[in-house]
């Protein structure tokens, strides 16, 4: 059994009640980069506010940009940014 095996046979085994608890735990190992998510942001309950007209219209500019290729690549806004 492979290690990835033996995790999903774990994770099917958990209690209801931990998947919440696993599913954070696996998350920051999952974006173990040097970098750390506030465990604010980890914690935060979901965003379930309906989508606003002012949201719609941004979202769709931004596909917008993105289709045109106006856009920043991540690393030059990084480098901009001295991230």
């Amino acid at each position: 059994m492979t290690t990835r095996e033996a995790l999903y046979r774990l994770i099917d085994e958990l209690p209801e009640g931990e998947l919440d608890t696993a599913e954070r735990l696996l998350e920051r190992l999952r974006q173990r980069d040097g970098r750390r998510v506030p465990r604010a942001l980890l914690d935060a309950p979901e965003d379930d506010e309906p989508e606003t007209e002012a949201e719609r219209v941004a979202v769709s500019e931004a596909y917008e940009d993105l289709a045109r290729g106006d856009v920043i690549p991540h690393e030059e806004l990084r480098r901009e940014r001295g991230w």
